[in-house]
């Protein structure tokens, strides 16, 4: 208690400590403030991307898991200093559904000198209940860096036991050991893989996915994947970057793996060797190129089945507004004979993102794709989209949110999620520096914003609807 008083002083006389002055890391913040980033790619219709991304990358999985043991949920998030500060900071907090408070967070890692959210934190929680977290780095310029909870279900202290080379880390916690999808930076964007058997020691990374094309015959791709019954089935979709050029993604892919990445196949169980470096082939499941169309992919999930689901967004370019459209949501689902592609609804923009969740044949969509108060920016007002067929029909369930001030974006699924935190997200003006806050929501339509400033080590979050 007495250092949180002295550094409450030091506050008021001198200002926040500045990244030069102390590292942050381990110590507790006072409250739940996102971090508010901006490309610096300018066009019409403002920032290529831009706003609140607290709770960015849709290539950083998961941000959050429900443990049941202790009935709390755990998640990560990129977090800041000050309402109009941009120093990053590795963030977790921690939910308890039988009091209905949240802890004040953690700052895991500091990043010091850097303000972008693509050196967020992922997490994940092992068989003992000690947390894992996963600090993004960013391409060769700084390392990714691993850290464990010093206590199991405890967010009070992190060490760090690993760095190495990796950019958007996925990470499953699976029955055979740690699996973790990344990506390198090799003058382009690749996808590599690694495990730990035990959770101290890494097998040498190996290439999953280089396929060169263009004029200078380089490659590019992103990711996102999911695990079935702890790693039953490892998959993957990805896309795929003309010459190196992420504003080219186009195309579908998918592969997935039964034995711990010891070989790879197509949905439909052909064998696929790696690294994946050919345009066509059995494990491209759409060629968009062809239709002209970029692809944006959100986020995967496996039915009842084991079979993959992926959701995505298509749009006809990179650049914000509405000559690009229609930005159209789309599931496209292995039935177990054949890929099935469906339009959910259109939003206006292509980093607009949200999650998708199965439940035996109903599945639904929470996800920014009505208009928000600052249209053609990332995020919008919050919507869930609801099928009761698997996937083959769609329709408007219910809106999360409504009359906001500020666009609502990055709608995140946390694994084995619990009511009332079924799905959170950040707020964010994207055409301003703004305030970054938190929120919660469940199915029903409750709405909780995390406390921006706290004073206790646990508050109830507020209820907003």
């Amino acid at each position: 208690m007495k250092k949180l008083i002295i550094l409450w002083v030091c506050i008021v006389v001198t200002g926040p400590l500045s990244a030069q002055e102390a590292n942050l890391r381990n110590q507790k913040a006072d409250g739940y403030k996102a971090i508010w980033f901006e490309l610096n790619q300018k066009y019409p219709y403002g920032d290529k991307y831009s706003g609140a991304l607290g709770t960015y990358t849709a290539k950083h999985i998961p941000l959050a898991i429900y443990a049941p043991e202790v009935d709390q949920t755990f998640f990560v998030y990129g977090g800041t200093t000050q309402e109009n500060e941009r120093h990053l900071l590795c963030m977790i907090g921690v939910y308890d559904h039988t009091t209905e408070k949240v802890s004040k967070p953690t700052i895991v890692y500091d990043k010091e000198n850097v303000d972008d959210p693509h050196d967020n934190p992922t997490l994940s929680i092992d068989q003992e209940g000690f947390i894992w977290i996963f600090v993004s780095g960013r391409g060769r310029k700084r390392p990714g860096i691993v850290l464990k909870s010093e206590k199991p279900y405890s967010i009070a202290q992190f060490n760090i036991v690993e760095e190495f080379e990796f950019t958007y880390p996925q990470i499953w916690n699976t029955d055979t050991g740690f699996f973790l999808f990344f990506t390198k930076y090799t003058g382009v964007r690749e996808l590599y893989f690694t495990t730990s058997t035990d959770k101290k020691h890494w097998s040498a990374t190996q290439k999953l996915a280089g396929i060169p094309s263009g004029k200078d015959n380089k490659s590019g791709h992103y990711q996102v994947s999911s695990s079935y019954r702890q790693g039953e089935i490892l998959g993957t979709f990805f896309n795929r970057h003309t010459n190196g050029d992420v504003d080219t993604r186009s195309d579908l892919y998918y592969v997935e793996t039964r034995n711990f990445g010891e070989y790879w196949t197509s949905a439909g169980k052909q064998r696929t060797d790696l690294p994946l470096s050919a345009i066509q082939g059995n494990a491209r499941v759409i060629d968009y190129h062809d239709q002209k169309k970029n692809v944006y992919l959100k986020d995967m999930t496996f039915d009842r089945f084991g079979n993959p689901v992926c959701l995505y967004i298509t749009s006809g370019g990179h650049e914000p507004g509405p000559e690009n459209g229609p930005y159209e949501w789309r599931v496209t689902f292995w039935t177990g004979t054949q890929w099935i592609t469906k339009i959910v609804c259109t939003s206006d923009h292509n980093y607009d993102m949200g999650s998708i969740f199965i439940e035996n044949d109903t599945w639904k969509i929470v996800g920014p794709t009505e208009n928000g108060p600052q249209p053609y920016g990332v995020g919008g007002e919050i919507v869930i989209w609801s099928s009761l067929d698997a996937g083959f029909t769609w329709k408007k369930e219910k809106e999360i949110t409504k009359n906001s001030t500020l666009n609502h974006s990055y709608i995140r699924r946390p694994l084995h999620y619990k009511a009332p935190f079924s799905f959170y997200w950040a707020d964010g003006n994207p055409k301003e520096l703004s305030m970054s806050r938190l929120y919660f929501g469940d199915f029903t339509g409750n709405v909780y914003q995390l406390p921006y400033y706290m004073t206790e080590a646990w508050e109830k979050p507020i209820k907003v609807y």
